[in-house]
C-alpha cells in the first residue's frame, strides 16, 4: 500500500499468505487455554474483527480459508462481509487439541501439571495435557493452507483465519524451522497477523504479529 493509503500493483511480488488470528473471546481475558473448545467472540472481539477485516480487505484478497470454530468463523466473515468472498472452513485448522489443559487457566495449568509445561517451554515434543504435539497440528494445517495457496492466481493473496498455537507451528513448518524452535516465532495478539511471501527458495517471513500497537498477547499460547 501507498503512503496516500491507495493499493499499489500487487504484479511481480509473488504470492502471499496472510495468516489472522481471531478476535478476543472471555477465555483470552481470562488466560484460560481454549484447544478446541468452540468459544464465541466477546463484543471486544468483534469489535477486532470488523477493524482488522477494513485494513485487509485494503490488500485484496483473493480466497480466505478459515478454522470452522466460531471465534476463527465469526472473525473471518467480517472480512468476507467487505470483499464478497466466500469463507472455505476446514477444521484443519482449529487449535490445538490440549485434553485436559482445555478451560484450565495458565495459573491452573502450572500449578497442576507444572513438568509437563517446564518440558514444553523446554522444546521438547510434548502432549500438553495429553492431547496432540505440536508437529501434528502442522501435520494437519500446514498442507491446508498450501492446498489453498496453490490454488491461488499469479501474486494472489489468500487469508488464513486461525489460532495462535496452529498459525506458529504452520509458519515454523512453512518456514523449514525446526520444530524446537518454533517457540521463537512468539505470540500473537487477538486479530493480527503474519504474513508470507514467496520466494525463490520457497515461503518467507514477511511481518509478524502485525495490525496494531504492541500489546500484551492474550489466549493460548501459554
Amino acid at each position: 500500500m501507498s503512503a496516500t493509503g491507495e493499493v499499489t500493483d500487487r504484479r511481480g511480488r509473488g504470492r502471499r499468505i496472510i495468516l489472522w488470528r481471531h478476535g478476543q473471546t472471555s477465555w483470552n481475558v481470562e488466560r484460560r487455554f481454549q484447544g478446541t473448545t468452540d468459544v464465541e467472540l466477546t463484543e471486544t472481539g468483534v469489535g477486532q474483527a470488523r477493524r482488522a477485516a477494513r485494513l485487509l480487505a485494503s490488500l485484496r484478497p483473493d480466497a480466505i480459508v478459515s478454522s470452522d470454530l466460531r471465534r476463527a468463523a465469526y472473525t473471518a466473515a467480517e472480512l468476507a462481509a467487505l470483499t464478497g468472498l466466500d469463507v472455505t472452513r476446514d477444521e484443519g485448522l482449529r487449535e490445538t487439541y490440549a485434553g485436559v489443559w482445555q478451560g484450565l487457566t495458565h495459573e491452573e495449568i502450572i500449578t497442576r501439571h507444572g513438568e509437563e509445561y517446564a518440558a514444553w517451554k523446554r522444546g521438547e515434543a510434548v502432549r500438553r495435557g495429553g492431547g496432540e504435539l505440536e508437529t501434528e497440528v502442522a501435520d494437519r494445517a500446514a498442507p491446508v493452507v498450501l492446498r489453498h495457496a496453490e490454488k491461488l492466481p499469479e501474486d494472489g493473496t489468500l487469508v488464513v483465519v486461525s489460532h495462535g498455537g496452529t498459525i506458529r507451528t504452520t509458519i515454523g513448518r512453512l518456514l523449514g524451522l525446526e520444530a524446537r524452535h518454533w517457540e521463537s516465532l512468539g505470540g500473537l495478539s487477538n486479530c493480527c497477523w503474519s504474513v508470507l511471501g514467496e520466494g525463490a527458495r520457497g515461503w518467507r517471513l514477511l511481518e509478524h504479529n502485525a495490525g496494531t500497537l504492541p500489546e500484551p498477547v492474550l489466549g493460548d499460547d501459554v
